[in-house]
C-alpha cells in the first residue's frame, strides 16, 4: 500500500512511536493525519506539526474508538490505514489486580478489537483497507517481570493473524508491530532493561520499518531482526527456549 493520499488515522499518536509514525506518513504524503490520544494537548501538538488533525480518544473505551471512526469518516472521508497503537505497561504476575489486568487488557487487546468492530464493516463494503496494530515482540515470545504485557501483547498478536486470515479475502490487510525495546515514555527510566537486549531503538526507526512493511503488505513488522531467529529458536525446541527464557529471568529478576 502507497500512504501518498491516503486518509490515516494513529492511536497513541501524542508520543513515542505513534508521534514518529505520524511524522512519517507525512513524508509519505498523506492527504490527512489524524493524531487522537486522551493526551488532548499532545495530540494537538502533534497534529499541527504534520498539517494533521488531533481527535481526543481514550482507546480504553469503546465509545470513543467508535466515535473516533464516525467522526473521521464522516468528516473527513473513508479511513484507508487505521493504526491502533496505543498501549501500556505494568509489572508483576499473578497477583496484580483484577482492575490492572482489566486496564492494561482494555487497553492493549480491547482497543483493537473495538476498532476492528467498528471499522472493518465499513471497509468491507468499499473493498478494502490496511490495519496496523501495535503488538510487541513480548507478544511472539514474552516479557520477563510482566504476566500482564506478555498475555495481553500474546492476544493482540492473536487477534492481528484472525483478522489477516479472516478479512484478506475482502480487501483488507493487516501488520502488526512487534518491536523489542524502544524510547518511549514506557521504557523511560529502564533503559536497561530485558526488552533491550539487542539495543533501544529510536521511534523513528520504528516508523520507517512500519512504512516499508505496509509498502510491501506483509504481516509481521520487525524493526529488531534478532525477533525472528527468536521465534525460530521457540518453534524448533520450546523447552530448551523456555530454559533460555529461565536463566533470563534469573539474570534481570536476582
Amino acid at each position: 500500500m502507497k500512504l501518498a493520499d491516503r486518509i490515516i488515522v494513529v492511536t497513541g499518536a501524542a508520543s513515542g512511536i505513534g508521534e514518529a509514525l505520524a511524522h512519517r506518513f507525512q513524508a509519505e504524503g498523506a492527504k490527512l493525519i489524524v493524531c487522537a490520544d486522551r493526551d488532548a494537548d499532545g495530540a494537538e501538538r502533534v497534529a499541527t506539526a504534520v498539517g494533521g488533525i488531533s481527535i481526543p480518544t481514550d482507546v480504553s473505551k469503546e465509545e470513543d474508538i467508535q466515535r473516533l471512526i464516525e467522526t473521521v469518516e464522516g468528516e473527513h472521508g473513508p479511513i484507508d490505514l487505521f493504526c491502533s497503537n496505543a498501549g501500556i505497561g505494568i509489572a508483576g504476575g499473578a497477583e496484580v489486580s483484577n482492575k490492572g489486568w482489566q486496564d492494561i487488557w482494555d487497553i492493549n487487546v480491547m482497543a483493537h478489537v473495538w476498532a476492528a468492530r467498528h471499522l472493518i464493516p465499513k471497509m468491507v463494503e468499499r473493498g478494502g483497507g490496511y490495519l496496523l496494530n501495535t503488538a510487541s515482540a513480548a507478544g511472539l515470545l514474552s516479557q520477563i517481570g510482566s504476566a500482564p504485557y506478555a498475555v495481553t501483547k500474546h492476544a493482540a498478536v492473536g487477534l492481528a493473524e484472525w483478522l489477516a486470515l479472516t478479512h484478506r479475502d475482502d480487501g483488507i490487510k493487516v501488520s502488526v508491530l512487534c518491536p523489542q525495546a524502544v524510547r518511549t515514555a514506557m521504557t523511560a527510566g529502564n533503559e536497561d532493561g530485558v526488552a533491550s537486549i539487542d539495543g533501544m531503538m529510536e521511534p523513528p526507526e520504528v516508523a520507517e520499518a512500519c512504512v516499508r512493511t505496509i509498502e510491501e503488505e506483509s504481516f509481521l513488522v520487525l524493526p529488531h531482526p534478532e525477533v525472528l531467529e527468536y521465534m525460530r529458536n521457540k518453534t524448533g525446541d520450546y523447552d530448551r527456549w523456555i530454559g533460555g527464557m529461565r536463566k533470563l529471568n534469573r539474570s534481570y529478576r536476582g
